[in-house]
């Protein structure tokens, strides 16, 4: 059975997967996550573009952006002073690390800024990433410029193992066999 994941203390190194079930707080969760990178809460601060989050489909990416924006700007709010919503243990907390006067101040400013340029983050859908990081690296991958994801990958794949089943390992059996003759 796994912990309970604290978005508060989970060390921010390296590359982290959250795994869980539908209304469990994934979203929560990652908002809380990006909260803590952009102010480089116990880690190095980021800017949205330097931060990476991956999801399944379209409709989650959308989401997820628009729920860390809102999360950024509540954030702000509450480091300017308006009062923190009693249920938000999270952000109660996370002012007590920052001491009060400039330094939420600039915290402030901090997460507006951020929420203001989730326009530029990477919240992409995975296959959408794959697509921008060949694209990007296309010399590199020795990929085209243009080249196209087909979302009807597993028709596809079938379609593929259909072809090696019929034509290639027929081909190589039938060399294999005379190889042996």
């Amino acid at each position: 059975m796994s912990e309970p994941l604290d978005p508060l203390n989970l060390p921010l190194r390296g590359s982290r997967l959250i795994e869980a079930s539908a209304g469990t707080g994934k979203t929560w969760t990652i908002a809380a996550l990006y909260v803590r990178f952009v102010l480089g809460h116990r880690c190095q601060a980021r800017l949205p573009a330097e931060i990476l989050v991956m999801t399944f489909t379209r409709a989650a990416t959308r989401e997820l952006s628009d729920r860390i924006r809102r999360r950024l700007v509540e954030a702000a709010a509450c480091f300017r002073g308006q009062p923190v919503p009693a249920d938000d243990s999270f952000l109660r907390s996370l002012l007590q690390d920052f001491p009060a006067g400039l330094a939420r101040e600039q915290t402030a400013w901090q997460l507006s800024v951020a929420a203001e340029a989730m326009d530029d983050a990477a919240v992409f859908t995975i296959d959408a990433w794959c697509q921008r990081m060949l694209r990007e690296h296309a010399f590199d991958s020795g990929c085209l410029f243009d080249e196209r994801l087909q979302a009807e990958g597993r028709d596809v794949c079938r379609g593929r193992c259909d072809y090696w089943r019929q034509q290639v390992y027929r081909w190589i059996t039938r060399r294999w066999l005379v190889c042996w003759r």
